[in-house]
């Protein structure tokens, strides 16, 4: 009986008793949690399959060096020089069939040879920026938040500095990183000529690469969110990337958007819909590898810390594709079980004399 009438108290516990209680908060600076029903069903993620989120992929423009690769489109500012490669019209040999033209591998790989790899960023700067000779600055990335000042003199280092963003107000160089599924993030303040460059593979977007690259640009060099544009570029996408539950418990460690960001995804093979009991297991509900997948938005996680940030929807430009669904066009670390080339996401401040470089 007792228990009876303390269940009752607790639920007909006086609103007044609660403001009170939220007004104690409120005057210690803390802001009190939303009261709510809690239910026994776990929260639901939206439920779609693969093709369904699959972004379209931009057509490659061609340069007269035979280089394919991605302009940001509405970048037509006459100083700013930016772009994302492909893996189509290069030197390398090392992950194309006998038969097949060279490829544009611009990561220094252990399968490839290094005179290939080099004389392929060469290649890339010419398309971009209308020279060979412009210095394309890459970095030791190893999934941090580390971002760094690039200057010339990094051009003349022995090895390139360990960091996974960069940014520069200095003309004549492009900023690189290197990609095969991560994503790459580009970042341009148009009334200061500040560039900058971020590798967002899942480690450094739970770490806030992109936010805290933009709070370095205004920190650093004042740039205004007002003023800034930037670029997400070709990765793996929410098409193809299923994840474990465990990156879903680090982005909602960071993220009050955290599961936005995630959906649950039906395979769409022929055969598993035609014959369904072919791939039954005696698993226990949800031990199965049979079923929705987690698959985890990596691109609209990047442009969500962009407005975060205080960039405009309409800044921000989505380019290119899918990297596993078309390794026709890009390289894919997961398509090809880890051995694979690398791409390249540049920017940098045109030299008043150089070349505008000719694409068809």
């Amino acid at each position: 009986m007792n228990t009876m009438r303390s269940s009752s108290r607790a639920k007909s516990f006086p609103t007044e008793a609660l403001r009170a209680i939220d007004a104690k908060l409120l005057a210690a600076g803390l802001v009190p949690r939303l009261r709510r029903k809690t239910s026994a069903a776990p929260a639901r993620f939206d439920r779609t399959d693969a093709e369904e989120l699959t972004r379209p992929v931009s057509a490659p423009a061609r340069a007269a060096n035979g280089v394919e690769w991605l302009p940001v489109p509405g970048w037509n500012l006459p100083w700013l020089c930016a772009g994302f490669s492909t893996r189509r019209g290069g030197q390398s040999r090392a992950y194309c069939a006998d038969d097949a033209p060279g490829e544009l591998n611009l990561g220094l790989t252990a399968d490839d040879q290094r005179e290939s790899v080099l004389a392929n960023r060469r290649l890339l700067a010419e398309a971009v920026t209308g020279s060979t000779e412009t210095p394309l600055l890459s970095l030791r990335q190893f999934h941090s938040s580390l971002i760094v000042d690039a200057s010339a003199t990094d051009a003349t280092r022995a090895q390139p500095r360990k960091a996974d963003g960069q940014m520069t107000a200095e003309p004549g160089l492009l900023l690189a990183i290197q990609t095969a599924d991560c994503i790459p993030v580009l970042v341009a303040d148009r009334r200061r000529r500040i560039v900058a460059a971020f590798h967002a593979g899942w480690r450094g977007t739970v770490k806030r690469i992109v936010e805290t690259g933009v709070g370095r640009m205004r920190l650093e060099f004042g740039s205004r969110p007002e003023d800034l544009i930037a670029a997400i570029g070709p990765g793996v996408g929410a098409c193809c990337y299923a994840v474990g539950e465990e990156l879903l418990s680090e982005f909602e460690s960071q993220f009050a958007y955290a599961r936005q960001l995630f959906h649950e995804v039906y395979s769409s093979e022929p055969i598993r819909i035609k014959y369904p009991l072919l791939f039954l297991t005696q698993r226990a509900p949800g031990h199965s590898s049979i079923g929705p997948s987690l698959h985890l938005d990596l691109i609209e996680a990047n442009r969500r810390q962009l407005l975060d940030a205080g960039l405009k929807p309409r800044a921000i430009k989505i380019v290119g594709g899918c990297t596993n669904c078309h390794t026709e066009l890009f390289f894919s670390h997961r398509a090809s079980h880890g051995r694979t080339g690398r791409m390249m996401a540049v920017i940098g401040i045109r030299q008043t004399q150089e070349k505008r470089p000719y694409s068809s």
